[in-house]
């Protein structure tokens, strides 16, 4: 019973170290409880054994004990030590990538995650990852302070512009497994959100060789009907537009453009294909495909009026079979 409250709401194990985070944070857990009914439960027991309404009881009067004082700063100090101990040899395993981890590139930006892999391939908020083999994060930022953390596998690391930072995990539970900025980086900081997919030994390599590898489930669960209608296996063929959808989600776009007209820190996409736009400089224009591609290459060139300049350039980062969906489905955003 205790075991369910005290572990009940934490995140999936999907890495071995979030296994020895887990036990130093459950033996913290218990050590708690255990001081805890110690000393609230002595302190009760002795003001009922020498409240002063009860007839004869005095307590006696203690000039000091040497061996009491011993065994209360000893006892402490070993506590200490061991939990110190503990939890450098968690966090030394954690900090010291193995020599053959397979290494990523990760480029923080607001508001979202950019991921150059060995092979060459490059994407945007999703991160592929190999099950069972370490796997290296080399990280840097291109604005402000970010965080990336990923709590199914116990691990956080700030990215720091003008630097690197590293963290390693070795995935042990295939799927889906999200990605959070843990430190506030501006409007959108909660939107700043991203997914490790863990993939299995075939999977991988399927998709390191460019192939598609169908839906991939969240981890620990297994796929929605959905998914399994557009898989691969099923036959099912999505539409172009349906297509763009999954790459705008895939890319982040969300964090900056609305669909349904709400205000984000860019334009919303609702209906703006065929219309006029206007600009900061007062020239304008009519979002057609040619300044929806412009847009999303080269975004700085012409700023819709009222917005900042904040949005990064994704050119080289969409293929032009995932332009063409893109634009089909902002199209479509009636």
């Amino acid at each position: 019973m205790f075991e369910k409250i005290f572990n009940g709401d934490l995140p999936l194990k999907g890495t071995q170290v979030a296994g020895s985070w887990d036990s130093l944070y459950n033996f913290l857990v218990w050590l708690s409880v255990f001081f805890f009914l110690l000393v609230v439960g002595g302190m009760v027991i002795f003001a009922m054994k020498y409240r002063a309404d009860r007839q004869g009881a005095k307590a006696k009067y203690i000039t000091g004990s040497h061996l009491l004082e011993a065994v209360w700063i000893a006892v402490p100090t070993v506590l200490l030590l061991i939990i110190f101990a503990w939890g450098y040899n968690v966090y030394r395993t954690m900090t010291h990538a193995p020599a053959d981890a397979y290494e990523v590139r990760v480029i923080g930006k607001q508001w979202l995650w950019t991921f150059l892999y060995e092979n060459g391939r490059t994407t945007v908020n999703d991160l592929y990852v190999p099950m069972n083999r370490p796997v290296k994060l080399i990280m840097t930022s291109e604005d402000v302070l970010h965080s990336f953390f990923v709590p199914n596998f116990r691990v956080k690391q700030d990215v720091v512009p003008g630097m690197y930072t590293s963290v390693w995990f070795e995935p042990t539970m295939p799927g889906k497994h999200r990605i959070f900025c843990a430190e506030y980086c501006g409007t959108s900081h909660s939107g700043m959100i991203g997914q490790v997919i863990a993939l299995e030994a075939a999977q991988w390599k399927a998709w390191s060789a460019g192939k598609e590898i169908g839906p991939v489930p969240q981890a620990g669960l297994e796929l929605t009907a959905a998914e399994k209608a557009h898989s691969g296996a099923a036959g099912a063929v999505l539409t172009l537009a349906e297509r763009g959808a999954k790459v705008f989600a895939a890319k982040g776009c969300a964090a900056c453009h609305s669909i349904d007209g709400s205000a984000r820190p860019g334009p919303t996409l609702k209906g703006v294909f065929g219309h006029e736009v206007e600009f900061g400089d007062g020239g304008r224009a009519l979002v057609d495909e040619n300044y929806l591609r412009e847009s999303i290459e080269r975004p700085q060139a012409r700023v819709v009026k009222g917005f900042q300049p904040i949005m990064p350039t994704f050119q080289g980062l969409v293929s032009e079979t995932e332009l063409s969906a893109l634009l089909a489905y902002i199209k479509s955003l009636k």
